[in-house]
């Protein structure tokens, strides 16, 4: 008998850019790399609002992001937006493939 054991191998991610949204007053989408393949998007200075169903948030309805949290995407880049929640919100995007 074998003491083998077999395990998943991750494949290997690595980052292929990176983007700030620095202006969120109104709804924005993202900026994606043509390889990316998901994205880690960090609320900072305040918090935002998502929705990736492909109509556009606002300060009061979508998914919240608190300020200092992240968000794992890798749905629908080209259905994504975010807007700020309160004036001044920031949102640093890291592009993984």
């Amino acid at each position: 008998s074998s003491d083998l054991c077999t395990m998943a191998v991750k494949e290997v991610t690595k980052n292929v850019g990176f983007q700030q949204i620095a202006s969120l007053t109104t709804a924005q989408s993202l900026t994606v790399p043509s390889e990316a393949r998901a994205a880690l998007i960090h609320a900072d200075t305040q918090a935002i609002r998502w929705r990736d169903d492909g109509i556009a948030p606002t300060a009061t309805v979508g998914m919240r992001l608190v300020v200092g949290s992240e968000l794992y995407y890798d749905g629908e880049f080209s259905r994504l937006q975010m807007i700020a929640e309160t004036a001044g919100a920031k949102a640093n995007v890291s592009y993984y493939a």
